[in-house]
């Protein structure tokens, strides 16, 4: 493994300083892991030091590998891409758009122009919205009783469109019905399918829904910043939940992660065990919306600031990653991958450099100054160190 003192000096001053309580990173390319880093400390209330194989909430890292294993189901003809996606998960075909309320708070309703498809669930322009980051849906629950989808019950899940599939972007729940249509195309629960078509023959064995006796060992703590600073809080995903959460529910490690994405970086396949096709990776990394553009997450939540990871720049979406259409001042390729986790967490994947980074801290809100900065930082001293 080669060093990168520069990243080494800036992850441990910003672990130092306070700026976040701790650290994870990697580095891989397609040939191995090029760097790994651990600084500060797991909880700012236990003391204990992170290691490289601290395990975190990965949150919205999920989404990425729920993807992967959909795109095994199309491989293998059990599910497509373009057809109705309520031929698989018949609530897909009841969804109907909102188009606001009436005066006694009725939610007002129609149906779609056009049916949900997976390839629209998978770029996030079915319709479905989070309610961290749209109002409506907020109102929408509290006036239909519908329960939050971060108590992964099912009915959670049971939420209107915000427009016409295939219309735009909005960030939202889509993947966890991707979730849902690997199980009903499989038979099998996510957790099993996950470990069995990907966890295991990639060898990512601290990755899981869940957390083990081990994996809680080891586990790193969240933390809520606010004015007053960083102080730890209480957070868990459901452990028997009614569905397993394939937007956020995964909890992992950087070293595992970085094995699913240098196995996308390697076109679908890592150390000898091929999980997708060449071509399914090729189609899951290129723009999958068309005119689509992914826009500004604007929160109405505390769990989340405002973020937009390039503001100016046109940004697409492939098959479950976020696509850049220009290099960025950070040193990616135009036409890299990424995405991040609520918990400020992120990843990328830069084909035409043949680099991979991760890097995990556990704090809230999403798109925190100081985590989303030092991960900037963190990048810019991985492509200087190239």
């Amino acid at each position: 493994m080669s060093s990168m003192p520069m990243v080494d000096k800036c992850l441990e001053e910003a672990a130092a300083a306070g700026r976040v309580p701790g650290v994870l990173a990697t580095v891989g390319n397609a040939d191995g892991v090029l760097y790994e880093g651990a600084f500060g400390e797991r909880s700012s209330a236990s003391g204990v030091s992170m290691t490289v194989d601290t395990v975190v909430w990965v949150a919205s890292m999920t989404k990425a590998v729920t993807g992967a294993v959909a795109m095994q189901q199309v491989e293998r003809g059990r599910l497509s891409l373009d057809g109705p996606a309520s031929d698989v998960c018949p609530y897909l075909g009841e969804a109907q758009v909102l188009e606001g309320f009436a005066d006694d708070g009725t939610p007002r309703l129609r149906p779609p122009k056009r049916p949900v498809t997976l390839r629209h669930l998978l770029t996030h322009s079915a319709g479905f919205g989070y309610e961290i980051w749209n109002a409506d849906y907020v109102a929408y629950m509290e006036r239909t009783g519908t329960p939050s989808i971060f108590g992964c019950v099912n009915k959670g899940l049971e939420m209107p469109l915000l427009f016409d599939p295939g219309d735009r972007w909005e960030y939202g729940i889509n993947i966890d019905w991707v979730g849902k249509m690997v199980e009903a195309a499989t038979g099998k629960d996510l957790d099993t399918v996950m470990r069995t078509e990907l966890f295991e023959p990639l060898g990512m064995s601290s990755t899981g829904f869940r957390l083990t006796d081990g994996q809680r060992e080891r586990l790193a703590g969240v933390h809520l910043r606010s004015a007053d600073g960083l102080a730890p809080m209480e957070f868990e995903m459901p452990q028997e939940p009614e569905f397993w959460m394939g937007g956020g529910g995964l909890y992992s490690t950087v070293a595992d992660y970085l094995r699913f994405t240098r196995m996308i970086l390697r076109g679908g396949e890592l150390d000898g065990q091929r999980v997708l096709a060449g071509d399914t990776v090729a189609e899951m990394s290129r723009n999958n919306m068309g005119d689509c553009s992914v826009t500004t997450l604007t929160s109405i939540h505390p769990f989340s600031n405002d973020a937009n990871f390039y503001p100016g720049m046109d940004q697409k979406y492939g098959l479950s990653f976020l696509i850049n259409t220009e290099e960025t001042s950070e040193g990616r390729s135009a036409g890299s991958l990424a995405w991040a986790g609520l918990a400020n967490s992120y990843y990328w994947i830069d084909p035409a450099k043949n680099v991979t980074g991760v890097f995990a801290t556990q704090i809230f809100p999403f798109a925190d100054v100081e985590a989303f900065a030092l991960f900037k930082e963190f990048e810019s001293g991985v492509y200087a160190s190239l």
